[in-house]
């Protein structure tokens, strides 16, 4: 009974926010091919360790801190530098919210960030994360996630500002 309520318990926490996590591991990744599959592997660590993050209540937390790991970690494969996506234009819709073309130049600028300046814009102003748990989620100094914030937000600023 104990395994099935476990069950029970992570297919339900999943179920509700299954797309807010995709559109997470989305922004940090910039693919969502990738993205899904960092948001399986995250989602495989986390059943493993279920019970000791759920009495702890941080799940979602966790579960960020996993996906940027995942991502950092498939970035360090040599193989996967190699890996070409297969099927340009067949990504679901994001939802409704911004313009196409706002949303599209957003998302373009975002990329063009560098990987750790593109982490902390994203996990700062788009999660709200304060800077502290921004730092613990990406494992840096709390000034290290100032400084990347401050030259993403100024970067974006001067694309955004260009188109």
């Amino acid at each position: 009974m104990r395994a099935a309520q476990r069950d029970r318990e992570f297919t339900e926490f999943v179920a509700a926010r299954q797309q807010h996590l995709r559109r997470i591991a989305y922004a940090v990744c910039g693919d969502w091919n990738r993205a899904d599959d960092v948001l399986q592997s995250a989602l495989t660590k986390l059943y493993v360790a279920w019970p000791r993050v759920r009495r702890a209540g941080t799940e979602e937390a966790y579960l960020r801190r996993i996906i940027v790991r995942t991502d950092i970690d498939e970035h360090r494969r040599t193989w996967r530098r190699r890996e070409q996506p297969g099927l340009d234009g067949h990504d679901r819709a994001a939802r409704e919210g911004l313009g196409v073309e706002d949303r599209s130049a957003l998302f373009e600028a975002l990329q063009s960030l560098p990987e750790m300046q593109r982490k902390t814009v994203l996990l700062r102003h788009w999660l709200g994360l304060s800077v502290e748990e921004t730092a613990s989620e990406l494992g840096i100094a709390t000034g290290t996630v100032k400084s990347h914030t401050s030259r993403g937000v100024a970067a974006l600023q001067q694309v955004l500002a260009a188109t």
